[in-house]
């Protein structure tokens, strides 16, 4: 008899019990088969993907499948789904004189037909771009949150961004005495377009933008531009800073805004020489790197009533006087 507390006390001799069959019997192991594989169990992570990529397969490829697909950056898209949708009247038409390589035209259902419309459909026509009519809503949500469209879209490919050298040498191959516009740590698309645009009304030649922490063309500065973006060339630089002292080489002087600079914009010694003028966030302005890389640190006199410019209209005025100081007559 077993002793009172012993946990083996009452249960007997074991029965049933097969050698070498980890005691289960065969009828218990008959039926089983291999394991079934990872994706194959709607529990695992695995299973998860494939399901909600079997969702967006039968839903004709709308919206992003879960799972480590709709994670990954977008430059990892398919290249039809990485497009850009350009929206403006002034946006799409200068787009489309650019010769840029759109896929679709976009046309609100009694859209008023004018001649910016009237053109964008005889362009779209002639490159034989598909016009597609669609509703106000489907425009709006093209757009995105709060986009104008203004009754137009157009589906261009991602923006093909210029490499910082080959852009300067172009310039200099052309005769023209460089005037660029470097951004450090501008991360709104909206300041992107609105500096395009006054590079283009200035003078400008192009805009380097650094590989990270920095706003790219999107649609967003793509509107912004008003079309500018078409005809102004953003060069992509790896390292801002580094790229800067490349330039300084070959003979351009780094101009950095500030409010606390050395020289007051109006009394600036170098506009007619090469130049690029760095203009910083609105917050935290010029990087400590980028700030000891100029060669000077300018300042635009403003009124005790506000604290400072934003960085779009910074560059505006940076740009405008450049360009003032270099049309001027020579006094003397």
């Amino acid at each position: 008899m077993a002793k009172p507390g012993n946990p083996a006390a009452g249960r007997g001799k074991k029965k049933g019990a097969t050698k070498g069959s980890g005691g289960k019997n065969r009828r218990s192991l008959e039926g089983r088969g291999p394991t079934p594989k990872a994706e194959d169990r709607a529990w695992h992570p695995a299973g998860k993907r494939k399901a909600a990529a079997e969702r967006y397969a039968a839903a004709g490829g709308k919206g992003r499948p879960s799972g480590s697909a709709a994670s990954a950056p977008r430059r990892a898209a398919k290249k039809d789904e990485d497009t850009e949708n350009v929206t403006g009247r002034n946006s799409v038409l200068e787009a489309l004189r650019a010769k840029i390589p759109a896929t679709a035209l976009y046309i609100a259902q009694r859209v008023e037909m004018d001649d910016r419309v009237k053109e964008m459909l005889a362009i779209a026509t002639h490159r034989d771009i598909p016009v597609l009519e669609v509703t106000r809503p489907e425009l709006d949500r093209m757009a995105g949150f709060d986009g104008v469209h203004q009754g137009v879209a157009l589906k261009v490919p991602p923006y093909e961004y210029a490499h910082p050298q080959d852009l300067l040498e172009k310039i200099i191959d052309s005769g023209q005495t460089p005037l660029l516009v470097a951004l450090d740590g501008i991360t709104d698309p909206r300041n992107l377009g609105a500096i395009i645009r006054s590079t283009a009304a200035f003078g400008g030649q192009g805009i380097l933008v650094p590989q990270r922490r920095s706003a790219g063309v999107n649609s967003a500065a793509w509107k912004t531009s008003a079309g500018a973006a078409a005809r102004v060339p953003v060069a992509l630089a790896a390292n801002l800073t580094t790229t800067l002292k490349e330039f300084k080489k070959q003979g351009v002087f780094v101009l950095g805004l500030d409010g606390g600079g050395d020289i007051a914009l109006p009394d600036l010694q170098l506009a007619d020489r090469p130049v690029v003028i760095v203009v910083g966030s609105e917050g935290k302005g010029l990087s400590r790197l980028v700030t000891e890389t100029c060669d000077q640190i300018v300042s635009i006199p403003i009124s005790t009533a506000a604290e400072s410019l934003n960085a779009g209209i910074a560059a505006s005025v940076a740009l405008y006087q450049v360009a003032t100081l270099r049309t001027a007559k020579p006094t003397g």
